[in-house]
């Protein structure tokens, strides 16, 4: 009888119009505390990789001995997955499964999880996880089909592992080569492309109808852009000269093109914009910018959540208890990661009780939210099937290979040194994982130096090369590191046929003379199958460069050989 019931209300859910839809959201509001809103607010990091198992940093962090009991204790509306050592939250498909339906144990209103997997760059959960070549090499492969399959693929992983919101896809149109932090997580520096593709993405987080039980809630990122930033946000607060006008034109049309596919979330960035926004606060704060840009320019009425609030691109200004309520009184809803729970919703708290934010202002946001996470299933499927998630987690390897297949971009081939025509090439590579997928895929050796290569890893290099016919190096962003490119150079000069490849930004391939140089845009694994394909000659480059590449050598947008 009770399955029979439960069976009905999802039905009855479903049936529901949009105006139904935010009548059960209200109806989840008016039910609230002013403290349960005011969670809702707030998506927190949780420490360790079981719900109930004590971690010695949530009693620092928290106040308690387990994540669970985090968020028994301050209800948040979610929480967010990583898997460093701090935080240490990803093993395998099945414990996160079990963490999530921990935590959702222990929530009175059904979580949002989420996590960071725009995927290439940015992978927070790598194999047995489908791997994906990342946004850049989408733009360079210029189907949309394949940016939407590819979503497609990462939300049905996640959902299966009772993750529900991805903070993808990068909506930043990189314009300036020297940005630090962005880079291959743009689709591109063409505005035009970069919108096609983030509606494209937008489709396949979230699907093509409500309630998709494989789709997540996906979130366009960091407005108003950060593409044309010199700096990192982790660790300074950026500055970007962008007029209004320029805005307009470069930065806001894949925002646009997100909100025109009704996505779900929009994250802001922690920059400065004194063209449009004189007050010198990081947009994350500037009502000009959020309610201003975002809500009244762009009639963008969904959630708006910050980039983490751990940054110092947001705490250069403000103390820790100020930028939750400024953010708010911005037109924020979503707060990430505060450094300090308890002070954040405290903070909040007391700037309703004082009437410096009203009741109505929180109400509006919690309200979002809900409709957010009743519009994404959550509130009718917070549970997953633990025992479902190892067929599904994994299972898309073969259509993740044949969307990369069709990344690659080869720049130059004048000497013709491809295909290697059965060749075994010495591979030299500044990681291990990719040098050795490469190297043993092709039969050959392999040398691995550090980003910025020793004295003594140059020496071994190039005493390898010498016995090799042809030398393959797979460079990472070597226009900023001189020692890198250094090697490359010393290794072109052996006379030796020299194939580099750009796999980083692809802004390598204007800095050095070899006379063949492909580009990835990736490191993961499927990345380096398609490489390995086009050198043995099984298959032929189809990717065209998605940003224009200035330096000693510059090659413009679109550029792309084939043979």
């Amino acid at each position: 009888m009770r399955k029979f019931a439960a069976l009905t209300l999802v039905t009855a859910l479903l049936a529901l119009t949009p105006v139904a839809r935010a009548d059960a959201s209200v109806t989840t509001l008016r039910g609230m505390s002013l403290e349960e809103k005011v969670g809702q607010l707030f998506v927190t990091y949780v420490n360790g990789q079981a719900a109930d198992v004590p971690h010695p940093k949530n009693q620092t962090d928290f106040g308690v001995a387990t994540a669970a009991e985090m968020v028994r204790k301050y209800q948040p509306g979610g929480v967010i997955y990583f898997n460093n050592s701090s935080r240490d939250n990803i093993e395998t498909p099945r414990q996160i499964a079990q963490l999530s339906n921990g935590l959702q144990k222990a929530s009175k209103v059904p979580l949002l999880i989420s996590i960071d997997q725009e995927m290439g760059l940015v992978t927070r959960i790598g194999p047995p996880a489908t791997q994906l070549p990342g946004s850049m090499a989408l733009g360079a492969g210029r189907s949309t089909a394949d940016a939407e399959e590819a979503a497609r693929i990462t939300a049905q992983e996640l959902r299966a592992m009772g993750i529900n919101q991805n903070f993808a896809p990068d909506a930043d149109v990189n314009s300036n080569p020297a940005n630090p932090i962005i880079g291959v997580r743009s689709f591109s520096s063409d505005p035009r492309l970069a919108a096609d593709m983030v509606r494209a993405q937008v489709q396949g987080y979230e699907g093509r109808r409500w309630f998709d039980p494989s789709s997540v809630t996906s979130t366009a990122k960091h407005f108003p852009g950060h593409g044309d930033t010199s700096e990192d946000s982790h660790t300074a607060l950026p500055v970007s000269n962008r007029s209004l006008e320029q805005w307009r034109q470069i930065d806001a049309p894949p925002f646009q093109a997100a909100i025109d596919a009704k996505i779900d979330s929009i994250m802001t960035a922690h920059i400065q914009v004194p063209r449009i926004d004189p007050s010198g606060n990081p947009a994350t704060l500037s009502p000009n910018v959020i309610t201003g840009l975002l809500r009244d320019e762009l009639k963008y009425d969904g959630v708006v959540v910050t980039d983490s609030l751990e940054m110092d691109g947001v705490r250069k200004l403000h103390t820790d208890a100020e930028i939750p309520v400024l953010a708010i009184k911005a037109g924020v809803d979503q707060l990430l990661m505060p450094p300090n729970l308890g002070l954040a919703i405290d903070s909040v708290l007391k700037a309703v009780r004082s009437g410096e934010i009203s009741e109505r202002r929180i109400d509006e946001s919690v309200l979002r939210i809900l409709k957010m996470k009743l519009l994404r299933g959550v509130m009718l499927t917070a549970q997953v099937d633990e025992n479902r998630v190892d067929r599904v987690v994994g299972s898309n390897t073969e259509r993740a290979q044949a969307i990369a297949d069709r990344t690659i971009t080869a720049v130059r081939n004048d000497e013709r040194a491809i295909p290697l025509n059965a060749t075994a090439p010495l591979v030299v590579g500044t990681s291990d994982a990719p040098a050795t997928a490469l190297a043993t895929r092709l039969g050959g050796a392999k040398v691995v130096t550090a980003t910025s290569p020793t004295p003594a890893q140059v020496e071994q290099a190039l005493a390898a090369a010498a016995t090799a016919d042809k030398v393959v190096v797979l460079t990472n962003n070597l226009s900023t590191r001189p020692a890198q490119l250094d090697l490359l150079n010393q290794l072109v000069a052996t006379g030796k046929p020299v194939i580099a490849v750009a796999t980083g930004n692809p802004y390598d391939v204007a800095h050095s003379d070899a006379k063949t140089w492909l580009a990835t845009y990736s490191t993961t694994t499927v990345s380096m199958e398609a490489l390995a394909r086009i050198l043995l000659g099984e298959a032929t480059p189809k990717g065209k460069l998605p940003v224009d590449v200035p330096g000693p050598t510059p090659y413009p947008f679109g550029h792309g050989v084939t043979w």
